[in-house]
């Protein structure tokens, strides 16, 4: 049942790939044990400061981008918990050989799988599937004052998401582009 990792093309942001214990009741997944080595590797002494869940019911809805500026910047373990959605990951550290770059991955319950979102890196995703969850470990406490993100469709960045939008928040359309930060 031990997870392994997959590097990205942006240093920090991995992604999680964990085994399921499965007999005739269902299955049973480990979604984060900090003695394992892979976790131990990419959140090592961090602790867990909060957990949330968050649910989008339409398909082709965005959510984010979003981040903590510091001092208050944040690892995050996102997981899809039901249904599918499109992850990203963006790097919007400065003196990063990535910056501006952005990593996606297929997240859903039945894969496994997660992604990990290092400190001064931006997460988003979209909604592939109705009513879908996510869960999310976070290093940092939500700090409202701290929060930031950029647009999702910031020329700079050149996400290249999978389907038409459907609907975005009046504040997440609101996000400035990275040059405007």
């Amino acid at each position: 049942m031990a997870s392994k990792l997959l590097e990205t093309k942006i240093s920090g942001i991995f992604e999680i790939n964990s085994s399921f214990f499965k007999d005739e009741r269902g299955f049973f997944l480990n979604i984060f044990r900090s003695n394992e080595v892979p976790f131990s590797k990419i959140w090592s002494d961090q602790t867990i400061k909060q957990v949330n869940i968050s649910r989008t019911s339409r398909v082709g809805s965005i959510r984010g981008i979003h981040l903590q500026k510091s001092p208050f910047g944040e690892s995050k373990i996102i997981r899809c918990i039901k249904g599918r959605v499109w992850d990203v990951g963006v790097d919007l550290r400065r003196n990063s050989k990535s910056f501006l770059s952005w990593h996606s991955i297929t997240l859903s319950p039945e894969k496994g799988n997660a992604l990990l979102i290092p400190e001064g890196c931006g997460h988003g995703f979209q909604v592939l599937e109705k009513d879908s969850e996510l869960i999310y470990l976070h290093s940092g406490e939500w700090k409202k004052e701290f929060e930031i993100g950029v647009r999702w469709n910031d020329p700079d960045i050149a996400i290249d998401w999978p389907l038409e939008l459907t609907h975005i928040n009046s504040r997440d359309s609101e996000l400035p582009n990275y040059s405007e930060l």
